[in-house]
């Protein structure tokens, strides 16, 4: 079994930067394709990112593009989101996922593990 925790969320101000970090425990959690979920009130759970078990392909969500890095060391077996130039839609709990169905499957919101999700606010 597969745990993941989120942790890094908190309150900034538009412009801010923020990384959240996600650390996987399990026999399999070092196999696994991981990204970012988040879902803001009101609205359907969106796409942010994803990478590959090594690390050398990443994936972004349009809105992410450019102000996000995801990055990953499987030694520590943590997943990180480095989160800068935040707007005020950002805000969001954002949920750290794994997939064993291939890194295509996080975009498509399909995954087999998430978190408890931390909460992100920016403020304007």
């Amino acid at each position: 079994q597969v745990q993941l925790v989120e942790s890094g969320g908190g309150l900034v101000q538009v412009g801010d930067s923020l990384r959240l970090s996600c650390s996987a425990s399990g026999l399999t959690a070092r196999i696994l394709d991981m990204g970012w979920f988040r879902q803001a009130p009101g609205k359907e759970r969106e796409f942010v990112a994803a990478i590959s078990v090594s690390g050398g392909t990443t994936d972004y969500a349009n809105s992410a593009q450019g102000r996000f890095t995801i990055s990953r060391d499987n030694a520590k077996a943590t997943m990180y989101l480095q989160m800068d130039s935040l707007k005020a839609e950002d805000t969001a709990v954002y949920y750290c996922v794994a997939s064993s169905y291939g890194l295509g499957s996080l975009r498509r919101l399909r995954e087999d593990y998430s978190g408890q999700g931390t909460q992100v606010t920016v403020s304007s």
